[in-house]
């Protein structure tokens, strides 16, 4: 038989109790105690997991979507995505969300990256998808999701992030990951 030890630097959690229980989220407050003693009452907010996509056409240019995020207050480019339906495939998640948010189908879809944006606090798995190209669907974008879409040239992606244009963990570690490849020669 054998024990996984503790690390040194491991935190123990005595317990969680959840504080909000919802569709789309779980806030708890965890008791920790780091390796030194010291412990502690921790928030931990979990979220169901998020799957988006890289669209690059033959021009390379980003399918890219304008919208208004309340809660940081800001007009932002944002990638097209969502959160995942219980047992919903990630890609086909992914696949969905740009149909819906802006009119646009993909005709490719390859796992490019996964992350987790706040590893303090939040767990929230975030599954990052590129497709090589779209189709228009005819239908209009989402007025709840974009007040605009637009084809993003990838040159000018990494002067958007440097300004502030393009804000959210997903389109930034997607964007970054794709300029990446591109710049060793994967893609």
């Amino acid at each position: 038989m054998t024990t996984d030890a503790r690390r040194a630097s491991e935190w123990t959690i005595h317990g969680e109790r959840v504080v909000d229980d919802t569709r789309r989220a779980v806030l708890s407050i965890a008791d920790v105690e780091l390796p030194d003693g010291v412990r502690f009452e921790q928030y931990v907010l979990r979220v169901p997991s998020a799957a988006m996509v890289i669209v690059l056409d033959d021009a390379d240019r980003v399918l890219m979507m304008w919208r208004h995020r309340f809660i940081i207050d800001r007009w932002v480019w944002e990638l097209p995505g969502g959160y995942l339906d219980h047992d919903e495939d990630p890609a086909v998640c992914a696949a969905r969300e740009v149909e819906e948010e802006t009119g646009w189908r993909p005709r490719t879809m390859e796992p490019l990256l996964g992350f987790q944006p706040m590893v303090g606090t939040i767990d929230q798995q975030n599954l990052v998808y590129l497709s090589r190209g779209a189709d228009p669907t005819g239908a209009a974008p989402d007025v709840n999701e974009a007040e605009r879409v637009g084809w993003i040239p990838l040159g000018e992606v990494e002067q958007m992030i440097t300004v502030g244009q393009i804000v959210g963990a997903g389109s930034v570690a997607g964007l970054l990951a794709v300029l990446l490849a591109r710049a060793t020669g994967r893609i």
